[in-house]
C-alpha cells in the first residue's frame, strides 16, 4: 500500500483498498463519495443517489466548496499536495 493512502486511512472516515482511499460525505441533501488514487495522484468525486447503491461521477465544479476544502485539508495532512484535488482528469 502507498504511504499516502495509509496516511489518509488515519483521517476521519477514510477507508483504503490497495492503492486507493475513499471517504463518504453527506451534505444537507447530497451524498458524495470521494476517491484518491495514488498511482495517478488524482481525486475523483461521485454523487451518490438516495438508494446508496448508485453513484455517478461529477465535475468538481459541482461539488460544494466546503467539501472540497475538507478534502484538500485531508490530502495535505496525509502528505499529498492539496493542489491534486483541482487537477483535471
Amino acid at each position: 500500500m502507498d504511504e499516502r493512502v495509509e496516511a489518509l486511512a488515519e483521517r476521519d472516515g477514510w477507508q483504503t483498498e490497495g492503492f486507493a482511499a475513499r471517504v463518504h460525505y453527506r451534505g444537507a441533501d447530497d451524498h458524495y463519495s470521494i476517491e484518491y488514487y495514488a498511482p495517478s495522484d488524482c481525486v475523483l468525486y461521485w454523487k451518490v443517489k438516495g438508494d446508496g447503491e448508485t453513484a455517478v461521477p461529477v465535475g468538481r465544479d459541482t461539488v460544494p466548496e466546503p467539501l472540497r476544502e475538507r478534502v484538500r485539508e485531508d490530502l495535505d495532512a496525509a502528505g499529498v499536495a492539496p493542489e491534486v484535488e483541482a487537477r483535471s482528469l
